[in-house]
């Protein structure tokens, strides 16, 4: 892969990851209710998610979704139904609280990994995506491995630096939110928001 294609690309992957996402959303959600560093846990997960769609992409595993009907609506019912699950949980979660303390002290850094993991990895529309849009950046006379790691290596960077950015800029306005009225419906909100991703989803088409 030439620098210019790594170019194109890196610009590509900048316009993919500032598009809206559950993983965004996620990542806004727990970046407000658990502080910045148990958010990481959260962005390590979704950066492995979004590692393992990429190989899955290369390794051809993506034409087979975007060619059979059963593997995609086992994949996109699995997905669908973890993003409204998630959707529940927020919506029935406690308000946020104004002292960081209290929002920090409750979180398992495990839960916040997976569910962060299961955001990326669980979209099929996302498979789909990068499935068509990863050939256009691989030399097939090239080594595998090595573009694996370029193309994988510099969307999971860029994704990963923009959660943590998101992360921080929901954490800094959680008193806010706290004290506000706005702050009553946070969770609600962001609750609504995942079961209508969640909803869109499974009603999604090939």
């Amino acid at each position: 892969m030439s620098i210019e294609i790594w170019i194109v690309y890196l610009l590509a992957t900048a316009a993919l990851s500032l598009t809206p996402g559950p993983n965004s959303l996620l990542i806004l959600s727990h970046g407000a209710t658990y502080g910045v560093r148990k958010s990481l846990f959260t962005s390590l997960g979704g950066a492995i998610g979004f590692a393992l769609i990429i190989g899955i992409c290369m390794a051809g595993l993506g034409a087979l979704l975007a060619t059979s009907t059963l593997a995609f609506n086992i994949v996109k019912w699995v997905g669908a139904g973890y993003l409204i699950y998630l959707g529940i949980v927020t919506w029935r979660a406690p308000p946020l609280s104004a002292q960081p303390e209290f929002r920090t002290g409750s979180a398992n850094r495990y839960k916040l990994f997976i569910q962060g993991f299961m955001a990326a990895a669980s979209n099929p529309k996302g498979i789909i995506f990068f499935a068509a849009f990863l050939p256009q950046f691989v030399d097939p006379n090239g080594s595998q491995i090595l573009q694996f790691f370029v193309l994988a290596g510099t969307f999971v960077c860029f994704e990963f630096i923009l959660e943590i950015i998101l992360a921080v800029s929901a954490s800094k306005l959680a008193p806010w939110l706290a004290k506000s009225k706005v702050g009553r419906w946070f969770n609600r909100i962001t609750g609504a928001s995942f079961i209508a991703v969640g909803s869109l989803l499974a009603s999604a088409e090939k």
